[in-house]
């Protein structure tokens, strides 16, 4: 099967792309600034934008997986908008796809996506979702909770969060987490592709345990003392002077730590796999 990623150079799409290579697939990684280094040597990179429609050519592939998007746990840089990447990104992905006669396409979406959600990145997550459902395209959608692994942000975000020794963390940290492992959620991504059994089902994903970001963080610093940050004034600082010491993000960010990021049913039954199997973020800060 030939399979394009959109973002395959990025974290997840490495691991992605490395998975369906050994699986015998002809893979395309496109990204806005190729860079082949980590990719088996059977995988092609090839540049385009999903912002620019102009950019793209998916002639020949047989499915795409979408995984372009910007970080949820970073307030957005320069002119790229959650509004722009996820959902203006996701209709020319889906525009390109119809037009060049693919025949899947996997969604890579977010816990809680909802186009009246709370914060901007959900709810722009929530109307690529429609996009994706509304398209003439077998379609998967994809909702993991936090990723971690090498290369990820989970943990460079806890510590950015978490200085040693005291820890002021926005609502004492009682924000929950499903973190799951890169090297787990890439194979149940490589299934989406392959099995059409998938085909219109929409999966919540997470890991083998729920965290709280004070849980975590003390995973990550070792011992600290969390110090509670009132979560009013944590979104009332990031407002009115943007990042702040222990808020080092926007508005937007300081809001998402008001809901849990947990599956409500975690569907890796769908791909065979138990909690049993999956690796603990502990396991994988020991190694």
């Amino acid at each position: 099967m030939k399979v394009l990623v959109t973002g395959g150079t990025g974290f997840i799409g490495r691991y992605l792309c490395a998975e369906l290579d050994e699986r015998g697939h002809d893979v395309t990684a496109l990204a806005r600034s190729p860079d082949a280094s980590g990719l088996p040597a059977g995988v092609e990179v090839v540049e385009g934008d999903v912002t620019d429609r102009g950019t793209l050519d998916f002639a020949g592939q047989d499915a795409v997986v979408n995984l372009v998007a910007l970080s949820p746990l970073f307030e957005p840089k320069g002119e790229k908008t959650h509004e722009s990447v996820h959902l203006g990104g996701t209709r020319n992905v889906v525009s390109e796809a119809t037009d060049a006669g693919v025949e899947r396409i996997v969604q890579m979406s977010a816990l809680g996506a909802d186009p009246d959600g709370p914060t901007e990145y959900i709810r722009a997550k929530g109307k690529a979702e429609a996009v994706v459902r509304e398209s003439a395209l077998d379609w998967t959608i994809v909702r993991p909770s936090v990723v971690f692994g090498d290369g990820g942000e989970f943990v460079d975000f806890t510590r950015k969060v978490t200085p040693p020794v005291l820890a002021p963390l926005p609502g004492g940290g009682r924000t929950a987490f499903q973190p799951v492992y890169v090297g787990d959620l890439a194979p149940m991504l490589a299934d989406t592709v392959e099995d059409e059994r998938h085909a219109g089902e929409v999966y919540e994903i997470g890991g083998p345990e729920v965290l709280t970001l004070a849980q975590v963080a003390k995973l990550v610093r070792g011992s600290v003392t969390v110090v509670p940050i009132p979560m009013a004034l944590a979104k009332l600082g990031a407002t009115a002077i943007g990042p702040l010491p222990f808020v080092p993000f926007g508005a937007d960010q300081a809001r998402s730590l008001e809901f849990d990021n947990t599956t409500r049913d975690n569907d890796i039954g769908a791909f065979g796999a138990s909690e049993d199997d999956l690796l603990t973020l502990r396991e994988y800060l020991n190694r």
